[in-house]
């Protein structure tokens, strides 16, 4: 059994992953925001630790990652105009998980990224995109150059439709849409696989059932 901490343990994305993890012999322990949250999620069998991204530093991550194998970083300021928030939640919550994972031993790190990070952004984007993409870009660059062992996630346009089971996997996959719930599985399936560590992947819908894609994409 592995003990996977999820960082933004109540977002959309890491509510449809706790039970693929359950369900495959894991126990999640959720990061999370607010009490309320943590009672529901523990109602759900999942174990829980409430730590405020923004306020706490890395040594508060590292106790909250304490006795995890794992961590999967799946939070996010919002689809909201508040740029500082893509700072302190998309960018600099990540840089402190990646350090507390560091700090706990927590040697695999899964990443909740974004298609098409590295790219230009174009000139009317206008400066809320623009913070976020730099979050995101600077966030996996900074997974890539640790020495956990990680796996880049950079999931397409997100949708709340039911999963399909289908995705397409790949370095230079084309921008589409994708379900939550096809990311969670995805996420799930390349925690176990010790071939993805070290891959970053672009992940859209598609027509291959996740692990045929993953071996695709290997």
């Amino acid at each position: 059994m592995t003990r996977v901490a999820v960082v933004g343990g109540h977002g959309q994305i890491a509510r449809l992953l706790h039970p693929l993890l359950l369900d495959a012999g894991h126990r999640p322990v959720a990061l999370v925001r607010r009490q309320e949250h943590a009672d529901e999620l523990s109602a759900q069998g999942v174990e829980t630790r409430i730590v405020d991204i923004e306020a706490s530093d890395e040594a508060v991550f590292a106790d909250a990652f304490e006795g995890c194998d794992a961590v999967v970083f799946a939070a996010g300021g919002g689809p909201d105009g508040n740029i500082e928030r893509k700072r302190t939640v998309d960018l600099e919550g990540s840089l402190k998980s990646i350090a507390g994972a560091d700090r706990a031993g927590a040697r695999r790190f899964v990443q909740v990224s974004a298609i098409g990070v590295d790219e230009p952004v174009p000139a009317d984007a206008g400066d809320v995109w623009q913070a976020y993409v730099e979050a995101k870009r600077d966030a996996d660059a900074a997974l890539r150059d640790s020495a956990l062992a990680w796996t880049v996630l950079r999931p397409g346009r997100l949708t709340d439709d039911p999963a399909t089971g289908r995705v397409t996997l790949g370095e230079r996959v084309q921008r589409g849409d994708v379900t939550r719930a096809d990311v969670a599985a995805v996420i799930a399936a390349v925690l176990d696989d010790g071939r993805t560590v070290g891959r970053q992947w672009n992940l859209v819908g598609g027509g291959t059932d996740v692990a045929a894609a993953i071996e695709a994409a290997l």
